[in-house]
C-alpha cells in the first residue's frame, strides 16, 4: 500500500508538471494539497512519508483527531465549510483556511487568532455556481468581506477558492476557473502592491489539470492519490 500511494503521488506530481508546462508555468508555482478526508491516519502517514507536506481536511473535528497522529513537518488546510462554533479549533489546527464566506467568520477568526497568538492564511470561498448544497460568498458580498479582511490584524488574506459543480467532463469546469482567475485579477487591479492576492485554490482529482491551465496555485487532490473513498473507513475522533 505504501508503494502504491507513493506511485500515485508521483503520477499526480507529473500531471501537475505537464499541465503547468502547457500553460507556460512552472510546477513549483502549484501547491499540491493532499486531501485526507475519511482516510485513516496510518494511510495518510504513507503519503507524508512519500513527500506530501500540505494536507487538506473538510471537517475541523476530523482534522483535530488526525493531527496528533501524523508525524512529519506538514501544514493542514481547511477546505470544507467552517461553522462559527468550530472557529477556535480551526485556528488552533490549520495553517490555511480556504473557506471564508462572511464578515462574521472573519471577525471571529481574527479575534481568536489574536487570543492564540496565531496568524493563519485565509482565502475567500466564492460561490459561482449557486448550488444549494455548497457554501461560499456571493460575488456581491465580496467587498464587505474583503474590507474586513484588510482590517484584520491576525489573518493573512491570500486569495480566492472555488468549488465548481461536478461534471463528467473536466472541460465543463473550465469556465468557473476562468471566472475565479478574472475575479482575482479584477480585485488586484485596485489593490496596492503589498496587498496583491496571489492564491487561487481550485481543481480536484478529476479536473486539477484544467484548473492549473487556468491559473490555479493550489489544487486539492485526494482520490487520485488514496483511491476511492468507498474503500476507506470514515475516521472520527
Amino acid at each position: 500500500m505504501s508503494e502504491e500511494i507513493s506511485e500515485r503521488l508521483a503520477r499526480v506530481r507529473e500531471r501537475i508538471a505537464r499541465a503547468a508546462e502547457r500553460a507556460g508555468r512552472h510546477a513549483e508555482d502549484v501547491t499540491l494539497i493532499v486531501v485526507t478526508k475519511t482516510f485513516e491516519p496510518a494511510t495518510i502517514q504513507k503519503a507524508v512519508d512519500a513527500g506530501a507536506r500540505e494536507l487538506g481536511e473538510n471537517r475541523v473535528q476530523e482534522a483535530v483527531g488526525k493531527v496528533r497522529q501524523i508525524a512529519g513537518d506538514v501544514h493542514w488546510h481547511l477546505i470544507g465549510h467552517l461553522q462559527s462554533n468550530k472557529a477556535r479549533h480551526a485556528v488552533e489546527t490549520f495553517a490555511v483556511i480556504h473557506t471564508i464566506d462572511s464578515v462574521e467568520i472573519v471577525e471571529r477568526l481574527d479575534r481568536i487568532a489574536r487570543e492564540l497568538n496565531r496568524r493563519p492564511r485565509v482565502l475567500i470561498q466564492v460561490d459561482l455556481a449557486h448550488e444549494p448544497t455548497k457554501s461560499g460568498a456571493d460575488e456581491n458580498e465580496l467587498p464587505s468581506i474583503i474590507e474586513t479582511l484588510d482590517s484584520a490584524q491576525h489573518l493573512e488574506f491570500r486569495g480566492l477558492m472555488v468549488l465548481p459543480p461536478f461534471y463528467d467532463s473536466p472541460e465543463q469546469t473550465r469556465p468557473y476557473f476562468q471566472r475565479l482567475r478574472k475575479l482575482l485579477e479584477k480585485l488586484n487591479s485596485n489593490r496596492p502592491a503589498e496587498r496583491k492576492l496571489t492564491e487561487l485554490s481550485m481543481g480536484m482529482s478529476h479536473d486539477f489539470e484544467v484548473a492549473i491551465e487556468e491559473g490555479a496555485t493550489m489544487v486539492r487532490v485526494g482520490t487520485a492519490i488514496f483511491g476511492s473513498r468507498e474503500n476507506s473507513s470514515s475516521f472520527s475522533i
